[in-house]
């Protein structure tokens, strides 16, 4: 991989499409680990087969499509990763053998063979990399340890960077929810600079891994439109104007606010038109450089040249994978599909949930992220809300209860999923005690979630989990009304970022669900009751590799915009309705406003123990 810094003539980078651009598995993502799903595929000759490539806190995972989007074969392999505190770190070496293993996996349990791979798409998390003139890792770690040059996205070390970058009030912060996350870029950016200051003296390229994947693949460093603007506070809507111009291919990256750079103590990273942290963008899926290169199709075991879309977030190809996933109840006309689209909110739900949501116009909505034009659907304005832990907060309260062990080894010995035995131990004890329903089994147990910040609506990174109702109880009855709780408290807090959309101009009615967490029926029938809409389920379970799939079958010209892929790829599995009891909504309607009053008594408590320390 070349380290040659990349001039604008090189390919073609860039910004804009001539047309409108348009397994039941355990429900930890961390069990998914190492987990292979393969269908028996006809090894029939020229097929058209699209892989996606998707990259998560635990795994590497890669998923074949064929083009109606029907999964064909998927494998992960597991990543390294090192916490210590609020730091969390992996390696991109690490992380790209891992891929190389999978994508050959999945590969072989699909019986697809490398030629028959016509287009490639990659997805992962909104982690930072850093990478030296000749694209070796350099260290972001207290350890010094070289391996560690990638600052996980659930890394916490730049809370107090954050502050500091929100107090001066920027402008480009109206397009984040009006502040940063210490999740974002710019915050642990800073921390590096201020902390490890040998390392950001050798770094030559900082970039999002999902970035980094498709650079690794195609030695091209055109950035996505999508990482650099949901987490580098990049503002795509400066290409609005030129989206349909002849020459929006040939356009540099004009969406940077340098004063924003040189106000936090970063104007180092506007040098060279910003060559450090991307000179050119383009919309997800457009073609990058000339394909894969030999060295890494020969790693992935493909045929090099085969087109690579410029990448998504994770949580982001998730959306493009289930947006258009809706039931096809009749033949609706076209002109009614982009206004219908603006009703729905994907939540991809895994370690944490993303809740996406688009419009035509762009919506200001405090604490939530965005708006995002272009991030995710060419052309829409995204709205990205989020809960920082859900499946690690599920992981975080079952593992660490006293009764896990032994209910694990039960639910083993039944080759069952630990989640799967609570869930029916739930159902015990609500015939047992003639609860009227389920959900009024935790009536006197309440969750507040936060358990690692409120990334929205309230955008409080120092906010804390809360939990009401403990008793000396330590059975297993009690670990499954603590994980029933908990799952209300996810759901509340869903239900908390979607009245807050709806009540700043969005006007969603409906719900898709995708990723580890939508294979658990309690979890979505409880968000379901909650929200009180409906929940679509895909066809396919892995929508994120779907997403990233999707990126390869647009950079590889079968379909003219990523628009048009969605609504060929995507298709519709099962609809979870909200109960129709109305004591399930009065159930939980008293209940929603006790989890609303529980942060307003952290917040009292904080300002409380506040003063008494002054």
């Amino acid at each position: 991989m070349s380290g040659k810094r990349r001039d604008l003539s090189d390919s073609t980078p860039l910004l804009g499409y001539p047309q409108p651009l348009q397994h039941y598995t355990p429900f930890s993502s961390s069990l998914l680990e190492m987990a292979a799903t393969t269908t028996t595929v006809d090894s029939a000759p020229l097929r058209s087969v699209f892989l996606g490539v998707d990259v998560g806190t635990g795994s590497a995972r890669a998923g074949l499509f064929d083009e109606n989007g029907k999964l064909l074969g998927s494998s992960s392999s597991p990543i390294q990763i090192w916490k210590d505190g609020d730091c969390v770190e992996q390696s991109s070496t690490d992380i790209w053998h891992a891929i190389c293993a999978a994508v050959k996996s999945a590969s072989s349990l699909a019986n697809v063979a490398g030629k028959e791979v016509k287009g490639l798409g990659f997805a992962a998390t909104c982690s930072l990399v850093a990478v030296d003139a000749d694209g070796s890792p350099v260290t972001v770690s207290w350890s010094g340890d070289s391996r560690r040059n990638v600052i996980v996205w659930m890394d916490h070390r730049a809370v107090e960077q954050a502050e500091r970058i929100n107090s001066r009030n920027s402008p480009v912060l109206q397009y984040c929810g009006g502040s940063l996350s210490p999740e974002m870029e710019p915050p642990k950016l800073l921390w590096v600079k201020e902390n490890l200051q040998e390392s950001w003296s050798m770094v030559f390229r900082w970039m999002d891994l999902s970035d980094w994947l498709s650079y690794r693949a195609t030695g091209d460093d055109t950035r996505s439109l999508c990482t650099t603007v949901c987490k580098w506070t990049y503002l795509g809507h400066a290409h609005m104007q030129k989206v349909n111009e002849k020459d929006s291919r040939d356009m540099e990256a004009c969406g940077w606010d340098d004063d924003f750079w040189e106000e936090i103590g970063l104007g180092d990273l506007v040098d060279g038109h910003h060559a450090k942290i991307g000179r050119s963008v383009a919309f997800p899926g457009h073609p990058l450089g000339s394909g894969l290169t030999p060295a890494a199709a020969k790693e992935l075991g493909l045929v090099s040249g085969i087109p690579v879309g410029t990448s998504l977030i994770d949580a982001h190809a998730g959306g493009v994978g289930v947006m258009e996933s809706v039931p096809q109840l009749d033949s609706e006309a076209k002109e009614c599909d982009n206004e219908a689209i603006c009703h729905r909110m994907v939540l991809v739900c895994g370690t944490s949930t993303c809740h996406m949501a688009i419009s035509r116009s762009k919506l200001f909505i405090p604490g939530v992220w965005g708006p995002f034009w272009s991030a995710m659907v060419p052309e829409y304005w995204l709205t990205e809300g989020g809960q920082s832990a859900t499946g690690a907060l599920l992981d975080h309260v079952v593992e660490n209860h006293v009764a896990s062990p032994h209910l694990a080894n039960r639910a083993a010995s039944r080759n069952i999923s630990l989640y799967e035995l609570l869930n029916n131990i739930l159902e015990t004890m609500m015939l047992d005690l003639k609860c009227p329903f389920l959900a009024a089994l935790t009536e006197d147990t309440h969750v507040l979630p936060d358990y690692h910040g409120n990334r929205s609506p309230i955008a409080d990174p120092k906010s804390k989990g809360m939990v009401c109702g403990f008793t000396l109880d330590t059975s297993e009855k009690q670990l499954a009304l603590l994980y029933l709780a908990t799952v209300q408290g996810i759901a509340y807090g869903t239900r908390h970022i979607v009245e807050h959309c709806n009540a700043h101009g969005h006007n969603i009615d409906t719900i898709l669900a995708c990723g580890g967490l939508a294979k658990n029926p309690l979890f979505i029938q409880e968000h379901a009751d909650i929200i009180g809409c409906p929940i679509i389920l895909p066809r396919e379970n892995e929508s994120v590799l779907l997403g990233a799939s999707i990126l390869g079958a647009v950079a590889a010209k079968k379909f003219s915009s990523l628009n048009e892929a969605m609504r060929a790829m995507n298709a519709a599995g099962q609809v979870i309705h909200p109960s129709k009891d109305p004591k399930v909504k009065k159930f939980h309607d008293a209940k929603y406003r006790i989890f609303r009053e529980l942060y307003e008594q952290q917040l009292s408590h904080r300002s409380i123990m506040a003063q008494a320390l002054a």
